[in-house]
């Protein structure tokens, strides 16, 4: 029985996909095989022995800590495009109240309507002017990242007949068929700069996106861009985007992650982090987080890790070997040395690298005694052996 420990209230929906004849659900176990959650900390989480997976019911993992995770043989799971809809139909909703004072407006009829002696339909054709702005229709949107979300939100935008400039300097085959071949897909991100009257960032944050829209960036966009973030808080330069706003070189910015200093400036419009705030997305992601987490807890099969490369093999013998390691020369080599010493053979493998670290799934035609798992995790560089039976 695998023990499953759910941090954050998971959807239910998700959760009906573990076996319960397999998997213990609850938040308060002990001992956890695998994790569930989505946004609380685990900085200081202290790992038990028996930590195996943690799947997080979303797309970022910054309250993860994944190099510590990476180190214990701990694989970690995000659900890329579960929220993907969501977030798309957020981008949309965010460029019509960055281009028409909708939220103002409706503020200033309420404000109308509770005043005394005030005549609500005279005054709001008197004033309406006030709240006015541009249509979508015909202006440059770019997109900054093409991933699942970034695809959906190029190709809406053309259904509204706009021009759609996309940038991603690590564009998939996948993610390039998702496109609508109508997308102006440049290699430069200052040509998409140039261009855009909106412009819309979806890419993870990490180091080398810290701070990716800062002054110089805003620098190179056009006059009165109306800029939206609606990924992380990172990804845009507070200090730069405040001083941009009130020289007027960028018209509105829509940010999804508030603070003390950036919420209250003329010209933001600060949103409760309602990306992927839907039921709907909840639920995709919570089907998604779990049916991983199943899948590797029970069969060793490793789709959408962040930490790990993704290795998926069909059962072609008695036993599975998954073995986590680092991604250095001769591993292989000592794995097959133990087990070709030991008389195992050998009905299927798989091996794969992702930066630092390595993972092989190794299917073999008889039991794996503990001796012989003993002996691999002996190798040096060796992290974590677990032995499946089929």
């Amino acid at each position: 029985m695998y023990r499953i420990k759910t941090l954050n209230k998971i959807s239910s929906v998700g959760l009906s996909r573990l076996d319960r004849s397999r998997f213990q659900v609850g938040n308060d176990l002990e001992n956890e095989d695998g994790i569930l959650v989505r946004s609380a900390p685990m900085h200081d989480y202290v790992f038990p022995d028996s930590l195996r997976a943690i799947a997080r019911a979303g797309a970022g993992t910054n309250n993860i800590p994944i190099d510590r995770c990476s180190e214990s043989g701990i694989v970690v799971f995000n659900t890329p495009g579960a929220n993907a809809n969501a977030v798309k139909e957020l981008v949309i909703a965010a460029m019509l109240v960055a281009s028409r004072d909708i939220l103002g407006g409706a503020d200033w009829v309420q404000e109308q309507a509770h005043t005394p002696k005030v005549d609500v339909a005279a005054a709001v054709e008197k004033g309406k002017s006030a709240f006015a702005g541009p249509e979508l229709y015909r202006k440059t949107l770019g997109v900054i990242g093409l991933g699942a979300i970034g695809a959906l939100v190029c190709n809406v935008a053309l259904d509204l007949g706009m021009d759609v400039y996309g940038y991603d300097p690590f564009l998939s085959v996948d993610a390039a068929l998702r496109l609508d071949r109508h997308v102006h897909v440049v290699k430069d991100v200052d040509e998409l700069y140039r261009a855009s009257d909106y412009v819309t960032i979806h890419v993870p944050y990490n180091s080398s996106t810290k701070d990716f829209i800062n002054a110089e960036a805003i620098g190179k966009m056009k006059g009165q861009v109306r800029v939206l973030n609606l990924a992380r808080g990172g990804l845009v330069n507070d200090d730069d985007m405040i001083a941009a706003l009130e020289s007027g070189r960028v018209a509105k910015y829509v940010t999804d992650f508030p603070d003390d200093r950036i919420t209250t400036v003329k010209n933001v419009i600060a949103l409760p982090h309602l990306g992927a705030s839907t039921p709907e997305s909840e639920e995709n992601c919570a089907v998604m987080a779990a049916r991983q987490l199943q899948d590797y807890l029970l069969n060793g099969n490793v789709t959408n890790s962040v930490n790990l490369p993704n290795v998926v093999q069909d059962w072609s013998g008695i036993a599975r070997i998954c073995l986590i390691h680092k991604n250095l020369p001769g591993m292989l080599t000592q794995i097959m040395g133990v087990l070709s010493d030991d008389h195992i053979n050998v009905e299927n493998l798989t091996n794969k690298s992702k930066k630092d670290y390595a993972y092989t799934m190794v299917d073999v035609n008889s039991r794996i005694t503990e001796e012989v798992a003993e002996e691999l995790r002996a190798i040096p560089n060796m992290v974590r052996v677990r032995v499946l039976n089929h």
